[in-house]
C-alpha cells in the first residue's frame, strides 16, 4: 500500500463516512503527506501498513520544533483517526499512535468583541469605496447570524429567505440549517446587490453566490481574514480577531441577554450542546446575575 492512494482513500472515507468538513480534510491530508515527506527525506521505507511507533514518534519530534503544542496534538490527533481507518479496513491489527500523548494544552476560550467593537468595526468601512458596501454586508451578516467563514463565502441568492426572516446554511459536513437574519443585515445584503453585485458578471459556478470578488469570483478564506485585519488596524483594537471572533461574538451576546443555550446550538449549527457550552465560560458574572435574578433563594 501506497501513502498517496492510501491517504486518497482515507479523503474519501472522511467525507462520506464520516461527513468531515473539507477543512478538516485538508488538515488531516496536509500532515499525513508531511509524514510521507518525512519518511522519504530520510529514506525509510515503511508503508502506512508497516509503519511503526519508534517512526511516528520520530516524526512528531521533527515536527515539535515548528509548530506550537496545540497543532502537535492536531496532528496526532489526525494520524490516530487515519491508522483507526487502517484497522477498520483490516490492514492493520494496530495503531502505532495509540501509545503517543499529545501535548497538554489548556482550554482556549474563544475571543469576543464588545457590541461597541463591532459597531466601530462596521462604521470604519469605507462606503465610498467599490468593495464597502460588499464588506459592510459582510461583517453584519456574519455576526448577525453567527455564520462560519466558510459558510459566509458559500452564501447563495437562493439561500436568501427573507420574507421569512431567515437565511439557508450550508454547514460543515454539508448540513443544512436555517438561520434568522437580523432586518440589518437584510437592508445591508439589498443595498450591496443594488450598488455593486448587479454591476458584476458573475463566472461559471458563482452565478448564486452573494458575495463577490471584482473579477465576479467567489471570495476566498483568506480574503475574509484580510478584510477584518485592515478593519482591525483602521480602529486600532487592540484584540487579535478572526471570522471566528464575529461567531463567538454573536453566541456570547445571545447568552448574556437572556437567549436559551439550546437555541443557540440550533442556529450555530453544533451538533452536540457541550460544544455551544463553552461560551457559558465566558462570563461568569452573567451567571451569577443568572442566579441572583431567577433563583427563588434571593
Amino acid at each position: 500500500m501506497k501513502w498517496k492512494n492510501s491517504i486518497t482513500d482515507f479523503q474519501f472515507f472522511l467525507k462520506i463516512e464520516r461527513g468531515l468538513s473539507q477543512n478538516t480534510i485538508d488538515s488531516y491530508s496536509r500532515d499525513l503527506k508531511k509524514l510521507s515527506l518525512f519518511l522519504k527525506e530520510n529514506n525509510i521505507n515503511f508503508s502506512p501498513i508497516s509503519i511503526n511507533e519508534k517512526t511516528i514518534q520520530q516524526f512528531i519530534y521533527q515536527v515539535a520544533k515548528k509548530v506550537t503544542p496545540r497543532s502537535q496534538a492536531r496532528i496526532i490527533s489526525g494520524l490516530r483517526s487515519f491508522f483507526d481507518y487502517l484497522i477498520f479496513e483490516e490492514y492493520r491489527k494496530t495503531n502505532p499512535t495509540d501509545l503517543i500523548e499529545a501535548p497538554k494544552i489548556g482550554k482556549k476560550l474563544p475571543d469576543t468583541l464588545s457590541e461597541s467593537e463591532i459597531n466601530q468595526l462596521i462604521t470604519s468601512i469605507d462606503l465610498s469605496h467599490s468593495q464597502g458596501e460588499r464588506n459592510r454586508a459582510i461583517i453584519e451578516t456574519m455576526y448577525s447570524c453567527g455564520l462560519r467563514v466558510s459558510e459566509i463565502i458559500s452564501l447563495k441568492i437562493s439561500d436568501l429567505f427573507f420574507e421569512e426572516g431567515f437565511i439557508r446554511v450550508i454547514g460543515k459536513g454539508d448540513k443544512q440549517r436555517f438561520v434568522p437574519i437580523h432586518l440589518t443585515a437584510q437592508e445591508y445584503i439589498v443595498s450591496y446587490c443594488k450598488h455593486y453585485r448587479n454591476k458584476l458578471k458573475p463566472q461559471k459556478e458563482s452565478e448564486d453566490i452573494v458575495f463577490l470578488n471584482r473579477r465576479g469570483k467567489k471570495l476566498t478564506r483568506q480574503m475574509i481574514f484580510i478584510i477584518l485585519k485592515e478593519l482591525a488596524i483602521k480602529i486600532t483594537l487592540s484584540k487579535k480577531i478572526s471570522p471566528h471572533t464575529l461567531r463567538h461574538s454573536f453566541a456570547t451576546h445571545l447568552l448574556k441577554n437572556g437567549a436559551d443555550l439550546s437555541a443557540i446550538q440550533q442556529m450555530l449549527g453544533h451538533e452536540s450542546i457541550t460544544t455551544t457550552e463553552i461560551y457559558v465560560h465566558l462570563d461568569k458574572s452573567y451567571l451569577k446575575e443568572v442566579v441572583e435574578t431567577f433563583h427563588p433563594r434571593k
